[in-house]
Order: structure tokens, then sequence, then C-alpha cells
């Protein structure tokens, strides 16, 4: 299904100074499992174009720190919690060059990560499933005891295995869908808290 680039979510996020439309899926995210607080050291992998740590870094305030991640070079945000880190998700020493940015462990990992879909049902869910292991990976590496992550999976195979994954490494893992993700879109969010540790 084709959808509308400048949707009324685009224009809202425009509007309000956002930079892209996706910081209203964190906003959503946010009001329905207050995962973000005051304070907490956050990871957010697949971070470009920065919509995401425009809303991190309003509920963490100036004594949080965050590490946006993304190949795609981010342009600078004018905050001084935010670090910025062009990387691959798959690179093995990433969880190295995140714990030196945040001084610490995570508190929370996001990931907004997504495949380039080829309309390929297997080749997609491939990729995705990929996407979700790295994700896991470099979750358990950074996240301290207690922590939280938030991912994007496209349901299916890979959707579950992912899920099966966080129940073992978390206490309470929920599965939502949000009002601000395209029409058409299969997107959901994991959301797992309660990290078990290493």
């Amino acid at each position: 299904m084709a959808y509308d680039r400048k949707d009324s979510f685009y224009e809202r996020a425009k509007r309000e100074g956002y930079r892209s439309r996706a910081a209203f899926k964190l906003e959503e995210i946010q009001k329905r499992t207050r995962v973000l607080a005051r304070g907490q050291r956050v990871v957010d992998l697949g971070a470009w174009p920065g919509g995401w740590l425009q809303v991190i870094a309003e509920h963490v305030g100036a004594k949080g720190r965050i590490v946006g991640v993304d190949r795609v070079a981010i342009d600078p945000l004018p905050n001084r919690a935010i670090r910025l880190l062009n990387a691959d998700v798959s690179d093995p020493n990433l969880p190295a060059s995140i714990l030196a940015l945040l001084e610490g462990q995570a508190d929370v990992v996001l990931s907004d990560l997504a495949p380039k879909l080829t309309g390929i049902a297997p080749r997609d869910e491939a990729a995705a499933a990929e996407l979700a292991a790295h994700t896991l990976r470099v979750a358990a590496a950074c996240l301290k005891t207690g922590g939280a992550i938030v991912l994007k999976t496209f349901g299916g195979d890979e959707a579950e295995e992912t899920r099966a994954a966080l129940v073992t490494s978390h206490r309470k893992v929920r599965r939502i869908g949000l009002t601000a993700t395209r029409k058409g879109s299969s997107e959901l969010y994991l959301v797992a808290t309660g990290f078990r540790g290493q």
C-alpha cells in the first residue's frame, strides 16, 4: 500500500520542530510505558535523522546522556547531552564505543532500525531478524541490570523469535502498535523492562 510521506504527523513534526514524524511514535511509546526518565543514559540505534534523539533529550533532561548511532551521519543537535556515533549496528566494537561515550551502562536502549524493504517477504524477514539480533547483542552488552529495551519489529516469525529472546532476558515484555505508524505498515514495537543482567 502506498503511503503519504507528508501526512498529518509529517506536517505536525515540521510545525513543532522535530526532524521526523517518527518523534511522535516515541512520544506515544513514552506515554504508554514511561520508559524514559530524568537523568538516564540512553542509546538510540538507527537514530538518523534525529527525531527520536530530540524526544529522548526532552525526557532525560540536562543531566541525562544520550548516544545516537547510525551509519548515516546525523547533523549535530544543539544539546550537550547528545553524542553522535557514525557506525553500523553490526560492528562488533560498537558496544565498547557506546559505553565509552555514555561513561557508564545504559538505562534504556531504543531501536527504530528497519531494513530496506524489497517486497520479497523471506528476504525482508531475514533482514529484519538480522537487525533485531544485532540490537539484542548491543543491548545485552550495554544495558545495566534492570534496564529496558524498545525495538521495532514487523510481525511474523522474526517478531516472535525476538519476543522469545526478550522474555528470557527481561522480566516483562509488551508488544504495542502505534497510532503514529503509517497506514499499511505492519510495524510493532516490543518494550522489554527489567533486564536480568549479563
